[in-house]
C-alpha cells in the first residue's frame, strides 16, 4: 500500500472514532439532563377548550376539569371534553408530566357511559386511585386522587 492510502485509512478511522465518541456523549447528555418537553403551539389551549362536553345524564352534573393537586405541575387544570386525556412524560401526551417516576404514556382518562374512567397504560410504576393500584379501567369519582409517580390528579366539577 502506498503511504497516501495508509494516511487516508488512518484519517478515516480517526473520523469514525470521533463520530462514535460524540454519539456516546449525546446519549449520556440526554440521559443525565432528561427529555426535553416540546413547547405546544400557541393555539393548542384554545382548540382544547372548544370541544363541546357530552350531555350529562338527567339529574347529574358532569365533571368539568382535571386538576393537578400535587407534584411539579401543581395547579395545572385541563378542561374535559369528549376526547380522552393521556398523561405521561412523552411530549405527545395531552398532559405532559415532568416526573421521573412517570412513564412515557402512563395513564389515560376517558369518558364512557356518562362518567370518566382511568386506566393504566402498562406503566412501570403503576397508577394508583386512592391507595389502590389499578390494573384495568376503573370509574373515577369526583375528588378521588389519582397518583402517577409524585403527581396527584383529581377530577373536579
Amino acid at each position: 500500500m502506498t503511504e497516501l492510502a495508509v494516511t487516508l485509512l488512518r484519517l478515516g478511522y480517526l473520523l469514525l472514532l470521533w463520530i462514535f465518541v460524540m454519539s456516546v456523549m449525546g446519549v449520556l447528555r440526554r440521559d443525565i439532563f432528561g427529555t426535553r418537553v416540546a413547547a405546544r403551539a400557541p393555539g393548542a389551549r384554545k382548540r382544547a377548550t372548544r370541544s363541546k362536553p357530552a350531555r350529562p345524564p338527567a339529574g347529574r352534573t358532569r365533571p368539568g376539569r382535571l386538576v393537578v393537586t400535587a407534584g411539579p405541575l401543581s395547579g395545572t387544570t385541563l378542561p374535559l371534553g369528549e376526547a380522552s386525556i393521556v398523561a405521561g412524560r412523552s411530549p405527545a401526551c395531552t398532559l405532559v408530566l415532568d416526573d421521573d417516576y412517570a412513564s412515557g404514556r402512563h395513564a389515560r382518562f376517558f369518558p364512557r357511559e356518562g362518567q370518566w374512567w382511568v386506566e393504566d397504560l402498562g406503566s412501570t410504576n403503576g397508577t394508583l386511585v386512592g391507595e389502590q393500584r389499578i390494573t384495568s379501567p376503573v370509574p373515577l369519582a369526583v375528588g378521588a386522587p389519582v397518583r402517577i409517580g409524585h403527581t396527584v390528579i383529581e377530577l373536579r366539577r
